[in-house]
């Protein structure tokens, strides 16, 4: 009876023992999973803060060029020409006609006094310090109002009360933009651009439309690596970064629609 005693302590104290073991066991696995799964998340974290920043510098130096391109046509279509009327005013000047004289003298200031205006608006081109001075939208005027000045009809409907996003998201969102913006330019054989910003409760809607040619959107999913498809994807990928969807509609004939929803309630990056 003693010994059957002893015995069944023993098988107590093993199972007991083992018991522990198990839970001491699932317990180090436990921490062991939950700390790797810390580590990647911190990881993947760092990771995307990363590409992020990458992504914001190679914006700012895109806009930058972007910029330079549009001084340097701005400077060679507009206010070269201006200034070379305003040259050849004052070279027929003929001091012995009076009458003359005065009209041309006028003219030459009115066509300086326009060259120095361009100047003026042309040094409020896209960069990146005066996008996070002026705002997303002051950029995108400034934009539509250069795209007007080579013939294109332009509209910006701006709808709700305007928020402010984070600088770095407004500069990627405007890079967006302004791609979009280039590749109508570029490709839409079209003459009039709309874009429509509303500011909703939850979400910034901006759409980008034109009455252009139009396209098929079917490459996009045959052909990853055509340059077309590179494109569309790059900017869809930028969109993704700052937490917005990007969407496009297309049909032959019928012109494009960009579309954008940026969140305002995404604290992500």
């Amino acid at each position: 009876m003693f010994q059957a005693s002893i015995t069944e302590n023993i098988i107590v104290i093993i199972s007991g023992t083992l018991l522990l073991c198990l839970l001491g066991g699932f317990l180090i696995s436990f921490l062991f999973v939950y700390r790797k799964r810390q580590q990647r998340n911190r990881l993947e974290r760092l990771q995307m803060q990363s590409r992020f920043q990458q992504e914001l510098l190679r914006t700012q130096l895109e806009i930058q060029e972007q910029t330079l391109k549009t001084i340097s046509q701005e400077i060679h279509d507009n206010i070269g020409q201006v200034l070379s009327l305003a040259k050849l005013n004052l070279n027929t000047v003929d001091m012995t006609k009076q009458d003359e004289l005065q009209e041309k003298i006028t003219d030459s200031k009115n066509l300086v006094s326009k060259a120095i205006q361009d100047l003026r608006d042309l040094s409020k081109s896209m960069n990146t310090d005066n996008i996070e001075a002026i705002g997303f939208i002051r950029a995108i005027e400034y934009e539509m109002d250069m795209i007007r000045k080579t013939g294109f009809k332009t509209q910006l409907d701006i709808e709700g009360k305007m928020i402010r996003l984070e600088p770095q998201k407004e500069l990627i969102l405007f890079r967006i933009i302004q791609e979009v913006l280039n590749n109508i330019m570029k490709h839409a054989e079209a003459n009039a651009i709309e874009i429509k910003v509303n500011y909703a409760e939850k979400e910034i809607r901006i759409s980008v439309s034109d009455n252009g040619k139009g396209f098929d959107l079917t490459p996009l999913n045959e052909n990853e690596l055509s340059g077309f498809g590179l494109g569309i994807r790059n900017m869809h990928n930028r969109a993704k970064l700052i937490g917005a969807d990007f969407s496009m509609s297309s049909n032959i004939g019928n012109g494009t629609v960009v579309s954008l929803a940026v969140p305002l309630n995404n604290h992500n990056l």
